[in-house]
């Protein structure tokens, strides 16, 4: 069957791999995986617990979570119920998840633990809509008759199905359109109150396909997640995309331990943004440093080899002196930084912040890809990202498939495509501030088109107009 909606996507991968591991997390000392087969059983459990709490399609429930294989069970089973999910960071403070909570109007909301749960149970009161919490942590217990566990849930669903109920999962998830809102992610609000933004399932959908016209990943590939998946980076690539494939994603215990988990697990792919780059560099130098000047001088020569080594491959004429010698740096130097993110790894994608070219020149050298990409929540996320065969430090890449982008006069990045939001929640005025009545969005960056790769040079409200009228953008100065 050919995926029309997130859900049908979902139902493709854990029937084609319903005996390979799609999820894996700490548990203990161990890994606990969890197979396409044990995901579909758990998610269409949690579907019908939905309907038996009242919770018919289109219904908004929030997800207050970190990353967890029940964030994404969570995430599927308000998807393939004809429901938009609404995610929620769980660092964020009782305040300022009542106003997501209030303003999406949940009627639901998934709660990881003791402490997120007893977050909502603190503002409840002030969300007139909020029915139902819903413990991911079935070892702990509350009072209170709207909170009940994952397990009751799951309890509630496998009674229901086992009763013959109205309610048919596959039916209800095949029953998604693609222009029905799949999720809500509010965007921070640095000069007023956070913004709902709506993607759909065609929104979504559209950057899964263009992205892996692009990213050569396949189901023998494993994603280590921890990136919050509330953000929208995340959300697509790591998750999304990653489960549409059949691939594994195993999450991180937390954003401290990435490297020992990277040990652990051997992912081949990851999403990531600059500052974990940074850490990773930062501790390189510091070894290179506290060598003997023997030592020192071979990392300096073997980084200026893998430089030149990467240049003349990207042209495509590698001499076997040059060759031989990479090799040996290879063996001497990169080999030992390799070894930090296990032995199988291929590449990260990185976004969110600009990166560094020196930095991505550094890993470039040593034998690591780091394809920087661009994109904002309204875009789903994604407008450009560097190819794997053609790489550009510097820039952010060249549009996706199918996403168009163009630079208005006054320098600012303009996009259009299915990737663009259906607008703001509730706010038609923000929606047609940001885009315009021909379909394009409106970035808020300034940048520039340079052989068909995007450079960000600044923000918008950063310009500087002078008196002849000239946009300046002062980044560039600055730096």
């Amino acid at each position: 069957m050919e995926a029309k909606n997130i859900a049908q996507r979902y139902l493709n991968t854990t029937a084609n791999f319903a005996d390979k591991a799609l999820f894996s997390a700490k548990s203990g000392t161990a890994w606990r995986n969890y197979t396409g087969r044990e995901v579909r059983e758990i998610v269409e459990a949690a579907s019908y617990g939905l309907t038996v709490l009242g919770l018919e399609s289109g219904t908004n429930v929030g997800i207050l979570s970190a990353n967890c294989p029940h964030w994404a069970f969570s995430d599927y089973a308000i998807a393939c119920s004809a429901n938009t999910s609404v995610t929620i960071y769980s660092t964020l403070i009782p305040s300022q998840i009542q106003y997501i909570l209030e303003h999406s109007e949940s009627r639901a909301v998934f709660a990881q633990d003791r402490e997120q749960t007893e977050k909502v149970i603190q503002i409840k009161d002030q969300c007139p809509d909020l029915e139902w919490v819903i413990c991911l942590d079935s070892g702990v217990t509350f009072d209170q008759d709207y909170i009940l566990s994952f397990e009751d849930l799951l309890s509630k669903g496998r009674a229901y199905a086992g009763g013959g109920g109205a309610y048919n999962f596959e039916e209800r998830a095949n029953s998604v359109k693609p222009e029905d809102i799949l999720t809500l992610i509010y965007t921070s609000g640095t000069t007023g109150p956070p913004k709902g933004v709506m993607l759909t399932h065609s929104n979504l959908m559209s950057n899964i396909i263009a992205g892996l016209q692009v990213l050569h990943v396949d189901q023998t590939d494993v994603f280590l997640s921890f990136l919050p998946l509330s953000h929208s980076f995340e959300r697509m690539a790591g998750h999304l995309l990653a489960t549409s494939i059949g691939a594994r994603i195993a999450y991180a215990e937390s954003t401290e331990t990435v490297l020992a988990d990277m040990k652990q697990v051997n992912p081949t792919v990851m999403c990531s943004v600059p500052r974990l780059y940074e850490k990773m560099y930062a501790g390189v130098q510091a070894k290179f440093a506290a060598g003997s000047p023997m030592k020192q001088k071979i990392a300096h020569w073997a980084i200026k080899t893998g430089s030149r080594y990467r240049s003349k491959q990207k042209k495509g004429n590698v001499g076997g002196l040059l060759a031989f010698k990479n090799s040996l740096a290879d063996k001497l130097v990169f080999s030992k930084v390799k070894a930090l993110l296990g032995t199988q790894f291929r590449f990260f994608v990185s976004g969110d912040a600009p990166l560094a070219a020196d930095i991505g020149t550094f890993f470039d050298a040593v034998g690591v890809k780091i394809l920087e990409g661009y994109g904002l929540t309204e875009t789903s996320p994604v407008i450009t990202v560097n190819k794997i065969e053609d790489y550009r430090f510097g820039t952010v890449g060249p549009p996706l498939p199918g996403v168009e982008v163009k630079i208005a006069e006054d320098g600012e990045i303009l996009t259009r495509g299915p990737h663009v939001m259906r607008g703001y929640f509730k706010d038609e005025a923000a929606t047609r501030e940001a885009i315009n009545e021909d379909g394009w969005f409106y970035t808020g960056d300034i940048g520039i088109i340079d052989d068909g790769y995007l450079r960000i040079t600044d923000r918008k409200k950063n310009l500087i107009v002078t008196a002849g009228g000239k946009n300046i953008a002062p980044a560039g100065l600055e730096n």
